[in-house]
C-alpha cells in the first residue's frame, strides 16, 4: 500500500476525549462485547472503529425495528447514507426516526438514535481516508440488508449461498473496512493487506454466523429465520416445522452442519489475526478475544443442539476470563495461537476441508 501515513504517533485532541467518553458509554449500552474488545485498539484506532461500530448498529438498529414496514427500512437506509457519505441533515433524520422506534428496541438503542447527530460529527471529523472506509461500508450494509426485508423469513432463507450474502451484508463488509482502517493506520500492516482482505470477510462471516445460530429462538419469536432451508432439507428436516424445543435428529445434523462451516470461518479468522505485526498486540487482542468468545460459544450450541433459548448458549463470564488471560500469555505467539485454537475447538464438527 504506497504512501501509507502512519497515525499511531497522533496527539489525542481534547475533543476526542469527550467523544470517546460518549462513544464508551454508547457501546456499553449496545454491545457489551464489542465494549470489551474496542479499548484494547491502540489510538486513534480506538476512536475511529468505535464510531463505525456505532454507525453500523445505527443500520442494524432501523433492520430489528418491527414496528418499521420494509419500505420505510428501505427509506431510512437510504436516508442514512447520504448523512454519512454527504453530511446531510443528522438532526431531522434522528428527530423522524426516534419516535417510530417500538418499546422492544432496547433503550440503549433508542439512546443511540437520538444521538445520531453526534455519532456524525465524530464521523465527520475523521480524514478523508477513514471516512471513505466508514461510508464504503454503511453504503454496503444499507443498500444490501433492506433486500431481506421484503422477503418472508419466516421460514428461513432458500440457500447457504443467501445466508453468505446476508453475513457479507451485516459483517463481512465490516471486516473489509477493519482491514483498510488497519491498514491506514500502520504501514506495517499495509504490507499484508492484500493477503488480509482475503480472509477479512470469512471473518465477519465466522462471527455473524455465531450469533445467528446463538439468537435462532430470540429472531424466531420476531418471525425471522436466518437459517438455510437447503442444509435442513438435504438431512430431511423442513425449516417450515421450525418451532422451540426442537428435538429433530435431522435439525440437529443441520445444525451441526452449520456450526462447523462457521468454525472454518472462524480458522480463517485466526489466519487473518496472524497476519497481524507482533507488536501490534492491541489490535491481535481485539480481534482473539472476538474469535475465542465465538468458539467458546460454538462449543455450547453444538452441546446443546436442541436449546429453545438463547440464554442456554449465551459463554459464561469464566470463559470470556479465560479467553482474555490465554491470548494476553499467547498473543505474540502464532504457534501457541493455533494450538489454543484448535484446543478451544475441541469436539466441534469439521467440514470437509478441516477434516
Amino acid at each position: 500500500m504506497n504512501g501509507v501515513q502512519s497515525t499511531a504517533d497522533r496527539t489525542v485532541t481534547a475533543q476526542e476525549i469527550t467523544d470517546d467518553n460518549l462513544q464508551a458509554h454508547l457501546l456499553d449500552g449496545v454491545s457489551r462485547s464489542f465494549a470489551l474488545t474496542i479499548p484494547q485498539l491502540p489510538n486513534p484506532l480506538w476512536h475511529i472503529v468505535s464510531n463505525a461500530y456505532l454507525l453500523c448498529r445505527i443500520v442494524d438498529t432501523i433492520e430489528d425495528e418491527v414496528a418499521l414496514t420494509p419500505e420505510q427500512k428501505r427509506a431510512f437506509c437510504h436516508e442514512f447514507i447520504d448523512v454519512v457519505k454527504n453530511g446531510a441533515d443528522a438532526i431531522s433524520f434522528a428527530r423522524r426516526l426516534a419516535p417510530l422506534l417500538s418499546a422492544r428496541t432496547i433503550p440503549e438503542e433508542h439512546e443511540l438514535i437520538r444521538n445520531v447527530p453526534r455519532v456524525i460529527e465524530i464521523t465527520r471529523r475523521a480524514d478523508p481516508i477513514q471516512q471513505e472506509a466508514l461510508t464504503v461500508c454503511v453504503e454496503t450494509m444499507a443498500e444490501g440488508m433492506p433486500k431481506f426485508q421484503a422477503q418472508n423469513l419466516r421460514h428461513g432463507l432458500a440457500a447457504l449461498s443467501d445466508l453468505d450474502e446476508y453475513c457479507y451484508y451485516v459483517a463481512g463488509c465490516v471486516g473489509e473496512m477493519l482491514t483498510k482502517l488497519f491498514c491506514h493506520y500502520s504501514p506495517d500492516i499495509a504490507k499484508n493487506e492484500d493477503e488480509l482482505i482475503k480472509h477479512a470477510v470469512s471473518f465477519g462471516q465466522g462471527l455473524q454466523m455465531t450469533n445467528i445460530l446463538k439468537d435462532i429462538w430470540d429472531d424466531y419469536d420476531r418471525g425471522v429465520c436466518w437459517l438455510p432451508r437447503e442444509i435442513f432439507a438435504e438431512r430431511g428436516f423442513d425449516l417450515h416445522e421450525l418451532k422451540p424445543g426442537q428435538n429433530s435428529p435431522q435439525f440437529r445434523e443441520g445444525l451441526a452442519e452449520l456450526v462447523s462451516i462457521a468454525y472454518q470461518h472462524l480458522s480463517n479468522a485466526l489466519r487473518y489475526t496472524l497476519l497481524i505485526p507482533k507488536e501490534e498486540i492491541g489490535i491481535r487482542y481485539f480481534c482473539l478475544w472476538a474469535i475465542g468468545m465465538a468458539v467458546f460459544t460454538l462449543r455450547k450450541i453444538n452441546n446443546n443442539l436442541n436449546f429453545s433459548q438463547s440464554n442456554r448458549v449465551k459463554i459464561s463470564r469464566r470463559s470470556v476470563k479465560a479467553t482474555i488471560l490465554a491470548t494476553r500469555l499467547a498473543g505474540k505467539n502464532n504457534t501457541l495461537l493455533t494450538l489454543l485454537f484448535r484446543v478451544a475447538g475441541r469436539g466441534l464438527p469439521r467440514t470437509k476441508q478441516q477434516a
